[in-house]
């Protein structure tokens, strides 16, 4: 009988579809809540950015000055002809200017026919405004980048990496679309951040894998790490007496035009949990579908030594995950710990910064969090599968059966 006329195609089919247009009807409705009483980017800006291509160098001068008698400066100036190439003034050559201030300790650099750069009107209610320099175009390029990194992930997965695809994509949108502006609009940070992370965990689960015993072991385990990152959180957020002030973008938030003062205390929570959250579902899906395999490969593995098998691969998982974490919560900081550690004299008070005391709190309860998902995971799936054999994933759920 063809794959298209058995009744579990269709069931795993109508999971899919089902899933995918439940995530788009949480998108929509969710924004709109979301934004509620807030704008994004409101009114129009005077100095909107425009896509434009130097095709020629008109002159370059240079002023030199001085703040004091030993410093010589220069400001460069170069005027540039560059072609629009976006906009109701698609096509249109306009003069431009590019100023670089010999003040700023880094400099962009200086414009070259063939650049595609970014302009903006001074002043577009003048006939005599200038155009000017506001950057370089690097959303281009990156594109590029996430194009190949799309294809590689075709090549390899095929239609679990079309799958893949789609549940990055919708996480990307809860996160932009419904989470930042709930935020910006001053609805309560911490139920936002747990409504995202359950949304995650099921739409993800739920494309990739369909609705099996190995999603279900997966998403229990998964959810069970979450909620301990979560109340970690929140114990040592009042043990540690965090304020949430870690830097200047964080009192900048304070100072916004917003409904609802912005909670900097769950800003820190909503980062902790959500940034935990892509490892806790790693692990948890990696134990699943490991114990799965060998449920299906040897024959009477039972309850014992499926959990035995289960914590002899987490804890082999552990030694790397745990490393992932710390390094990524490092790497994404890096200015900021080598201006403190220069800058710092005493170890003690260094450490004791809460801008470095979140750091290590994101990296424990993060690793905290991995620790608990590895042996709930572990008993979940050894229950489930020593008691519903054959029910554990089939093709991997609406994975790749209902993508083809």
């Amino acid at each position: 009988m063809p794959f298209w006329k058995e009744k579990k195609f269709w069931r795993r089919a109508l999971v899919y579809l089902g899933t995918v247009a439940a995530s788009l009807l949480f998108l929509y409705f969710g924004n709109r809540f979301a934004t509620t009483g807030f704008e994004i980017f409101p009114g129009a800006s005077m100095e909107k950015p425009v896509k434009a291509q130097v095709t020629q160098i008109l002159e370059r001068t240079t002023d030199h000055y001085s703040l004091d008698s030993e410093t010589p400066l220069e400001n460069v100036r170069i005027s540039f002809e560059a072609r629009v190439l976006g906009g109701w003034q698609k096509g249109l050559t306009v003069s431009c200017e590019q100023t670089i201030d010999a003040i700023t300790p880094v400099k962009n650099k200086e414009v070259e026919v063939g650049d595609r750069v970014l302009i903006f009107n001074s002043d577009p209610s003048s006939a005599r405004s200038t155009w000017m320099f506001w950057d370089y175009i690097r959303t281009d390029t990156l594109l590029v980048l996430g194009l190949v990194f799309a294809v590689l992930l075709l090549l390899f997965g095929r239609f679990k990496g079309v799958n893949t695809l789609i549940s990055l994509a919708f996480t990307c949108l809860a996160v932009f679309a419904v989470f930042i502006p709930s935020l910006l609009s001053g609805h309560n940070a911490y139920v936002s951040s747990v409504v995202i992370c359950l949304f995650t965990i099921v739409m993800t689960l739920l494309i990739v894998n369909g609705a099996n015993t190995k999603s279900l072991a997966a998403g229990l385990g998964c959810l069970g790490g979450v909620l301990v990152s979560g109340g970690l959180t929140l114990l040592m957020d009042h043990l540690l007496a965090l304020t949430g002030l870690l830097n200047e973008e964080s009192a900048f938030l304070l100072y916004m035009d917003t409904p609802k003062p912005i909670d900097l205390k769950a800003i820190i929570f909503a980062s902790i949990i959500i940034g935990a959250l892509g490892a806790i579902m790693d692990v948890a899906m990696s134990i699943a579908s490991s114990l799965y395999e060998l449920r299906e490969q040897v024959e009477g593995a039972g309850f014992g030594l499926l959990l035995r098998s289960g914590l002899q691969i987490g804890r082999d998982i552990m030694g790397t995950m745990a490393n992932t974490l710390v390094l990524a919560y490092i790497g994404s900081s890096l200015s900021m710990v080598l201006l403190l550690i220069a800058y710092n004299t005493s170890l003690l008070g260094l450490l004791n910064k809460e801008m470095i005391v979140v750091e290590i709190l994101q990296a424990l309860v993060g690793s905290l969090g991995l620790l608990i998902t590895i042996p709930l995971t572990s008993v979940i799936s050894a229950w489930f599968y020593s008691r519903h054999r054959g029910q554990g994933g089939g093709q991997e759920g609406t994975g790749e059966t209902a993508a083809g």
